[in-house]
């Protein structure tokens, strides 16, 4: 297998799964009515299901933090995230030559969580030397980044 379709592959798996996102969501039918009177709020999952069992659902729970990590839970148990959103949802952000980036998705967020924010250009200087690590994880080395060189050249 070539590292094309490993890729290709790889990414087929993370359209099934799911990530956060205010479009394509949807109560799924088996839920009680009261789930969808406050969409703002989504209902999170250990609100009435057992945090661990045979499905964890507390690794569902749409934390602040929930769209860094839920590569891992959506690759584990992606029928789950079936059952609130649409296997096209992941399209969004994944199924594009580029991949979406989170300041892009959701531009006004605001934890830290969401490294890339609005105001990322003024603050990455200062982010960069506090953890360099958290760069390199997306962003490869920064001699060699395509991200890196058109400015830092």
């Amino acid at each position: 297998m070539t590292v094309k379709t490993l890729l290709i592959l790889s990414l087929l798996t993370l359209v099934v799964a799911c990530a956060t996102s205010e479009r394509g969501y949807l109560v799924p039918s088996q839920h009680p009515p009261e789930a969808e009177l406050d969409l703002a709020r989504r209902p999170v999952c250990t609100d009435c299901h057992d945090r661990r069992g045979k499905i964890a659902y507390e690794d569902f729970n749409h934390t602040p933090f929930f769209s860094s990590g839920h590569r891992s839970v959506a690759g584990r148990q992606g029928t789950v995230c079936n059952m609130c959103h649409q296997p096209s949802f992941c399209n969004d952000c994944h199924a594009t030559s580029v991949e979406l980036k989170p300041a892009d998705r959701r531009p006004t967020e605001t934890f830290r969580g969401a490294p890339h924010r609005g105001d990322y250009l003024t603050r990455h200087k200062i982010e960069g030397r506090i953890d360099p690590t958290s760069c390199f994880r997306c962003h490869g080395n920064p001699k060699n980044a395509r991200t890196c060189t058109p400015c830092h050249s």
